[in-house]
């Protein structure tokens, strides 16, 4: 069995627009805490401790998946779900891939771009596929262009791909939706407030989760007849949850 790395490193970034730090602690620094809680001396250790590291960030640092209760209080009528309340069983399925890297940056994908996309691979999107947008914006990680860089989704494309069966879905951008700048330009000549985060408060109409910040989407050898990999993290109440996101492909 083949296994693609889909995640990014996560670390301190350009790329994290909101935040993240990490410390890191030595084996000498760590000594005197350790002799303490094993009732010996630093020399009995020879001086050394553990390595140990402190992250500062939010639940949307890095590969994670978002639940529907970061998109609004309510999903389907319901209070919406935190991360620790989904069904497991949503986070391992078939995976396919939507090629979208044509898409001009900040541009939002529509169903008919999806259909196309289907029709190009002949696929046919069946219940619990995870479906993986791919914009190219993970070559851009580490650098502050990150932030700004890929296409994204709308409200309508969003729940077209529930609609079509899949409750967890994902991109390799730093957002599901359209970046900031694009959503801010077309609201300040529209006034359109549908527009605003639409692809995120799909989830008000329809329950879903997705994955943003994935990588190495280029690496895998067909754009299906793989498995997807996406176990969040089980943060009490949370509005997201860490992910090792990771391809698997049988030879």
């Amino acid at each position: 069995m083949q296994i693609i790395d889909l995640s990014v490193t996560t670390e301190e970034s350009p790329s994290e627009a909101l935040g993240l730090k990490v410390s890191h602690e030595n084996h000498e620094q760590t000594a005197g805490v350790l002799k303490d809680f094993l009732g010996c001396s630093e020399e009995d250790l020879d001086g050394m401790g553990y390595a140990s590291d402190t992250v500062t960030m939010i639940s949307h640092a890095g590969t994670h998946v978002d639940a529907p209760w970061h998109y609004y209080p309510t999903s389907e009528g319901k209070k919406a779900r935190t991360i620790d309340e989904l069904p497991i069983e949503w986070f391992y399925g078939d995976g396919v891939v939507l090629d979208m890297r044509d898409k001009p940056r900040g541009y939002g994908v529509t169903v008919d771009d999806l259909k196309k996309a289907l029709a190009k691979i002949n696929y046919k999107i069946k219940s619990r596929d995870i479906v993986l947008i791919q914009t190219g914006a993970d070559k851009y990680w580490g650098t502050k262009e990150y932030f700004e860089s890929g296409c994204g989704m709308t409200k309508e494309s969003t729940l077209w791909l529930v609609e079509q069966g899949s409750r967890v879905v994902g991109i390799d951008a730093w957002g599901w939706d359209r970046p900031f700048w694009a959503i801010k330009e077309d609201f300040a000549k529209t006034g359109d407030k549908s527009i605003l985060w639409g692809a995120h408060r799909a989830g008000k109409e329809k329950e879903y989760c997705h994955i943003e910040k994935l990588a190495n989407l280029d690496k895998l050898p067909k754009p299906f007849g793989f498995k997807v990999v996406c176990f969040p993290v089980k943060l009490g109440k949370g509005s997201a949850g860490w992910s090792r996101v990771v391809a698997m492909i049988e030879d």
